[in-house]
């Protein structure tokens, strides 16, 4: 493992399990880490979040050999922006983003001349801000790394190096390939879960209190995806628009079909379908990125131990990737 100090901008979520982690894992790396508002700063120190939190993104990156944004996508540039002319010559400098694309783009840019390669771990929780963070978040969770055109091997096999040692599952990836199938797997459901729960909240023949009092495990898996960072998800929907809108149209049109076998009492096709998307479910099971014990585990999970490390192979259910 050759990196040897690590800055993290942005200390939410995934920025203090980040630190958690790095200081858990691998103890003699050193960590810094700055928040742009100042309440989440202090609460950072006081949780230590990291080894010192630095009141400028510029203090934070200085001496450091890898940099991670772990901003809304929509701030990735200014970010950038900040920490420029402190950037050491040779360090890395990626992100944690759930669009690649459009972060890749604004990084290069505002970064030229730096190494550039942006990551997705694919873990979260319905929580954020500095005292959502626990250090078990990325075990046994993916990272998907999506290195540019032209990356230097070493680099990319360093920035692994790291993630692989907080406990995650690493894999290279294409960034337009990335956020097509981010669309698909959690940009789509996501945006599926807010409709649904506003659709709810919206209906003028039940009350909200209804809503919540007879809540089945559907709707309710639903609210808790549906509690995820709005700023974050905004951004999201806003940077991977093309990939969003495709998947969209595919939704819309399989949608369509569904509607009108319930319309014309085809249960053959309901049937069909149900059985092959119960196959999948399975599936992701069998692969360990679930738990198939009742209510997923659930209520084994007491929220914010920050030593409840899941099971090997299983995933500490969450949302906000």
């Amino acid at each position: 493992m050759s990196v040897r100090r690590v800055a993290i901008i942005g200390l939410g979520l995934l920025g203090g399990s980040i630190g958690l982690a790095v200081q858990r894992h691998l103890p003699g790396v050193a960590t810094a880490g700055y928040d742009n508002d100042p309440a989440v700063r202090r609460r950072a120190a006081e949780r230590a979040l990291a080894e010192t939190i630095h009141d400028s993104a510029a203090d934070a990156v200085r001496g450091a050999d890898l940099v991670i944004l772990c901003v809304p996508v929509g701030a990735m540039e200014a970010a950038a922006r900040e920490i420029a002319d402190a950037l050491e010559p040779d360090a890395i400098v990626s992100d944690v983003g759930s669009s690649k694309q459009t972060v890749a783009e604004a990084l290069s840019k505002v970064l030229e001349g730096h190494c550039v390669i942006p990551a997705h771990p694919v873990a979260g929780t319905e929580d954020s801000g500095p005292d959502a963070g626990f250090a078990t978040l990325f075990h046994h969770r993916w990272c998907i790394v999506t290195p540019p055109a032209g990356a230097d091997p070493a680099q990319v096999a360093r920035l692994v190096d790291f993630w692989e040692a907080l406990g995650a599952l690493v894999e290279t990836m294409d960034p337009q390939h990335h956020d097509l199938v981010l669309a698909v797997t959690s940009h789509i459901p996501h945006l599926i879960a807010y409709t649904i729960v506003g659709t709810a909240s919206d209906l003028e023949q039940v009350t909200r209190s209804e809503v919540i009092k007879f809540s089945a495990g559907g709707f309710r898996d639903f609210t808790r995806i549906a509690a995820s960072d709005p700023t974050m998800w905004r951004d999201v929907f806003l940077h991977n628009r093309a990939a969003v809108l495709e998947m969209l149209d595919r939704f819309l049109a399989d949608l369509a079909l569904m509607r009108g076998a319930i319309q014309a009492g085809d249960g053959e096709t309901m049937f069909e379908l149900f059985s092959r998307t119960r196959s999948i479910r399975r599936s992701i099971v069998a692969f360990g990125q679930d738990d198939a014990r009742p209510d997923f585990g659930r209520k084994d999970h007491v929220a914010g131990e920050e030593d409840a490390a899941p099971e090997a192979g299983a995933v500490r259910p969450g949302c906000g990737d």
